[in-house]
């Protein structure tokens, strides 16, 4: 059984870490961008950023001003039990939040839609958002934190199976030029692709990809990971770099998740992490000991099995377009 009094703690612990610390592989590929920018003021941007993160962490304050719309994902594994129940969990993590806003401190972003009136702490209704998935095995439950911007970065468009690949390309660009001109992003980005499920699924998968998987992860399938490749060329090949200047450095990293989807259509969006890639993951097991990683490790074979049994002794193999 797992405290919830180690939930809080390390959800604590987990929302300045996120808010702080730049996870290591977004680091290390917003590096290699600054290597090879070629327009001189996004090159500029992109350094002095990278100064503004070590001195972030040397600080131990938030590396930006605006910490977004603090968000959480919770995977159980399938033996996991915890104090109180799910209903305690979400509790702690109200309350992580709300205790984090003020001592971090976090940005209080979140206000009623209507009234615009708020707690000063980041939490109302539907307030953090708490999303979940499940693990077949294991008596531990992972905790991730994510601090993504709420105004802008996603787009969606209801592509047809006429449109194929190519429709994917053009609205990649068009959203990438948009974002870019318009300053509705914060970019160099990590890019996340949702492609199918319905119009609600299809923004989640986005989203997680962009914020759930690691620079450099490739995606299972080997078509998907040359598309998401083939994206992230084409994204740094419209003349975009940091923060809107000229440059080559538009996309971090592509990501592309899938769901099944109604066979007239194929829905389809796009999101940009912010430039400040903040997420925290933490694994508590029963005897309340954590342990703290950068990776989600939120995209398994099991979250992508496409039959309806999970193959117990091994992952599905995945599928193939013909």
């Amino acid at each position: 059984m797992i405290p919830i009094s180690d939930i809080q703690t390390t959800a604590e612990t987990l929302m300045a870490k996120a808010a702080i610390e730049i996870p290591d592989d977004y680091l290390g590929g917003l590096e290699k961008l600054a290597d090879t920018e070629s327009g001189e003021l996004s090159a500029f941007v992109i350094r002095a950023m990278l100064d503004n993160y070590k001195a972030a962490e040397e600080d131990r304050r938030a590396m930006c001003g605006d910490t977004g719309t603090p968000r959480w994902y919770v995977k159980y594994g399938n033996d996991a039990r915890i104090e109180g129940g799910p209903a305690a969990l979400e509790g702690a993590l109200r309350r992580a939040t709300a205790n984090a806003t003020h001592n971090v401190p976090l940005r209080p972003n979140r206000v009623h839609p209507l009234w615009r009136t708020d707690h000063d702490n980041n939490v109302g209704i539907n307030a953090p958002e708490i999303e979940y998935t499940f693990n077949p095995d294991g008596d531990w439950v992972d905790l991730i934190t994510v601090h993504k911007g709420g105004l802008f970065g996603s787009d969606y468009r209801m592509l047809f199976p006429g449109d194929g690949i190519d429709g994917i390309k053009r609205f990649f660009l068009d959203t990438c030029v948009a974002f870019g001109k318009r300053g509705l992003a914060c970019q160099p980005a990590i890019v996340g692709v949702g492609l199918g499920g319905s119009k609600d699924a299809s923004m989640v998968l986005g989203k997680q990809a962009a914020c759930l998987r690691t620079v450099g992860s490739k995606h299972p399938d080997p078509k998907v990971a040359a598309l998401e490749e083939e994206l992230r060329l084409l994204g740094n090949s419209i003349g975009m770099g940091a923060m809107g200047f000229m440059g080559s450095s538009m996309v971090v990293d592509c990501n592309i998740e899938l769901g099944y989807c109604h066979t007239g259509g194929m829905p389809m969006s796009v999101h940009m992490f912010c430039l400040s890639s903040r997420r925290a993951v933490a694994r508590i097991y029963a005897d309340g000991r954590a342990e703290f990683r950068t990776d989600p490790e939120w995209f398994t074979d099991y979250s992508r099995r496409p039959t309806v049994e999970w193959a117990a002794e091994g992952a599905p193999q995945t599928e193939a377009a013909e």
